[in-house]
């Protein structure tokens, strides 16, 4: 069977831990968009792994891991995440499989990140400064891109990278008074990384294609969530990817017929990280006391999410878009200990009530939300691993998500741990 599993609010819903479970009846684990803005984590035995390229079965040895065309690569973090793992005992060597076709992020598209997001200002977007967009939109622009498999040609890449050099220190200039790109430096560093990652780049769409001929079970793990979808999400505070299913097929050449089943990983609440509208964030005690008992600080950037009650409508919209047929339910355990919890079941904007989520900006300043209450429980849910076990109400709480949201969960994660889980 090949699986798909994405996000389906702003992203940290706890993808890493639903994948690295699903991994282990998978015999190849895909990565298909996003970069190292992306954190997932997995936690084994209480000791944690924190990935933001490789995908995250990576962890499990016996698993193939393919790093997919519709990734944009930073290499220094690449190699650094290969590092950590070999440190403790993890090889890659014959498992791992990078696109030759995925873009690579360097060190100007940084530069060009930070600058652009210094001169919004107030109406700055919230990026993780990763230089995730401008590689984006390099590739967009196709003239001054360079992908991985340019590390193979370094004669072509010398001279790519000096076109590139010119023409990025004129825009920087022009428009920030930046420093200037050494295209010779940043060759020097691409041959190093030539050298550490050449026996890992293929073409990722044949071996995918290939493994799948042959019957084995391929697992497709997005990054973010759908609400950044770049098409689909709160545009303009999205990533520069579809974040959602829709992007599994571009991002990886197969085709989305051949994926049996599209899980959506969600918490039970919302968290966001960065600007953009959030209608049922709570800024206030209880959005603090949210993100003190989930530990809700950034993987990527360590900065704090912003929290606030599950919105059934959003993530019934996700569900919508992306096919999904069940979802995983993470942080159960987190809100243990509150008396009473609220989901936004509908929107209610310029005095009409909707149940549809509307991606426009505008329309979602002006939405007030329409919540059901239900009673909270008191006991420490995070050692239970069957629902019957379940307090009644945490059971009532996730029966009225899979009602709101029109899908049965499956998989309830009640800790951080990889035995913390309740498959249903």
């Amino acid at each position: 069977m090949n699986s798909c599993i994405t996000g389906l609010q702003w992203g940290d819903e706890g993808k890493g831990k639903v994948v690295d479970i699903l991994a282990e009846k998978s015999d190849v684990v895909v990565r298909y968009a996003g970069g190292a803005n992306a954190g997932h984590t997995v936690v084994i035995g209480g000791h944690k792994f924190a990935l933001h390229l490789l995908p995250s079965g990576s962890v499990r040895q016996d698993t193939a891991c393919v790093i997919a065309n519709g990734v944009v690569i930073d290499p220094d973090c690449l190699i650094q995440e290969i590092d950590s793992l070999r440190h403790r005992d993890i090889g890659l060597e014959g498992r791992l499989f990078i696109s030759e076709n995925a873009h690579v992020v360097l060190d100007y598209h940084k530069q060009e990140d930070q600058l652009r997001e210094q001169s919004l200002g107030n109406s700055k977007l919230g990026t993780t400064i990763r230089g995730i967009g401008p590689c984006y939109a390099d590739k967009i622009g196709r003239s001054y891109a360079v992908r991985v498999g340019d590390f193979k040609e370094p004669e072509y890449l010398r001279q790519k990278l000096q076109k590139i050099a010119k023409f990025k220190n004129n825009y920087f200039k022009a428009m920030y008074g930046g420093d200037e790109v050494d295209a010779d430096a940043i060759f020097s560093k691409c041959l190093i990384y030539a050298e550490r990652l050449g026996d890992f780049i293929v073409d990722t769409t044949e071996h995918l294609h290939n493994a799948i001929s042959v019957g084995k079970s391929v697992l497709f793990e997005g990054a973010q969530g759908a609400l950044l979808d770049l098409d689909h999400g709160t545009f303009p505070y999205v990533t520069s990817s579809n974040a959602s299913s829709l992007g599994m097929a571009a991002g990886s050449g197969v085709p989305a017929k051949l994926v049996d089943k599209y899980m959506g990983v969600v918490k039970s609440y919302t968290t966001r990280v960065g600007e953009g509208p959030f209608p049922t964030e709570q800024d206030n005690e209880i959005g603090s006391e949210i993100r003190e008992r989930g530990n809700e600080y950034g993987t990527t950037t360590g900065r704090p999410r912003r929290c606030g009650w599950f919105d059934a409508v959003a993530v019934k919209y996700s569900a919508l878009i992306g096919g999904i047929d069940e979802l995983a339910m993470m942080h159960l355990d987190t809100l243990s200990g509150m008396s009473e919890l609220k989901i936004a079941k509908a929107y209610r904007i310029d005095g009409k009530e909707t149940a549809f989520f509307p991606s426009n900006c505008a329309k979602l300043s002006r939405v007030e939300c329409v919540y059901e209450t239900l009673p909270g429980w008191d006991d420490d849910v995070s050692c239970i691993r069957t629902f019957e076990q379940l307090p009644a109400n945490a059971r009532a709480y996730v029966a009225k998500i899979e009602e709101l949201t029109g899908c049965p969960i499956s998989i309830i994660g009640v800790g951080p741990g990889r035995e913390q889980t309740i498959i249903r």
